[in-house]
């Protein structure tokens, strides 16, 4: 609103991620540099927006239409043809034999009350989302899941990544660690400076951003633990040339602006990229 109100003879608005949550990030763009070509906010909404996101074709074909001649689109692979390769490879990790008895028990559980929940899935959705999370912890960690006993357990996935960092790091490579919960990246950390891996953390309670980035970026961390909201945007982070994604992410185009922190302008090195399952 503020932009659009200053009296400017022409404009031209630049994003890297110009649709990231909805169509809505699009009309806000073109609000401020071709206002009039979208229909105003609550017509957009009913008459455009939602008949695009709900699957319809049609709609999608004419926004697109109108908007084209609009938009200057240039993918980083045609900007930066120097690019170095990224190496996306998905590794299965097995779980321990207690951490597998402590996942099926709670599998068969929380599938029991899903399919109740599921009788009316409108007014249960939260306690549906709340046990699919439970699970996705549960598979990472079973301490994630707030159960003192489960302490000594630990984490197939932890442990595979510490191993591969006691191989790469004394070689001179940094990490990027990537992960939605915060819980599990402390036990994360945990584990990698008991191995002594020097080790910062950014996620949404972190105060001095610039001081944390800047410390992985100056060599004095070698590995940086990210939460994927936290890292999806803002960072350039061309040091590290490995990258660990611990557990998928819900929005899977957020993950890879996640990833690409690596990947970017600046990069000399391939960058390798793990996605543990």
């Amino acid at each position: 609103r503020a932009l659009r109100d200053m009296n400017a003879p022409w404009r031209l608005a630049v994003s890297g991620t110009p649709i990231e949550n909805s169509l809505g990030d699009l009309w806000s763009l073109l609000s401020l540099t071709c206002p009039g070509l979208l229909p105003p906010w609550d017509a957009f909404t009913q008459k455009v927006r939602r008949p695009i996101e709900g699957g319809d074709p049609d709609m999608l074909a004419r926004l697109t239409s109108y908007v084209a001649p609009f938009i200057l689109r240039r993918t980083k692979e045609e900007v930066a043809t120097d690019l170095p390769d990224k190496i996306v490879d998905v590794v299965r990790v097995d779980l321990g034999k207690e951490h597998r008895h402590i996942y099926d028990q709670y599998l068969a559980r929380e599938r029991a009350r899903i399919l109740d929940l599921l009788a009316d899935p409108d007014a249960n959705r939260m306690s549906v989302l709340a046990s699919i999370t439970r699970l996705r912890q549960l598979a990472l960690d079973p301490a994630l899941v707030g159960r003192e006993e489960y302490a000594h357990v630990g984490s197939a996935k932890v442990e595979y990544v510490a191993d591969r960092l006691d191989e790469i790091v004394p070689l001179g490579h940094r990490a990027l660690i990537f992960s939605q919960f915060t819980s599990f990246q402390a036990r994360i950390r945990v584990v990698l400076e008991r191995r002594g891996v020097s080790v910062v953390q950014l996620d949404g309670s972190t105060r001095n951003r610039e001081e944390v980035v800047e410390r992985f970026r100056s060599g004095e961390a070698q590995v940086f633990l990210i939460s994927l909201k936290a890292g999806g945007s803002g960072l350039t982070l061309t040091e590290a040339d490995y990258v660990y994604v611990m557990d998928p992410w819900w929005n899977p185009a957020a993950e890879e602006q996640a990833i690409d922190r690596a990947h970017r302008i600046g990069q000399t090195k391939k960058v390798n990229v793990y996605r543990l399952v």
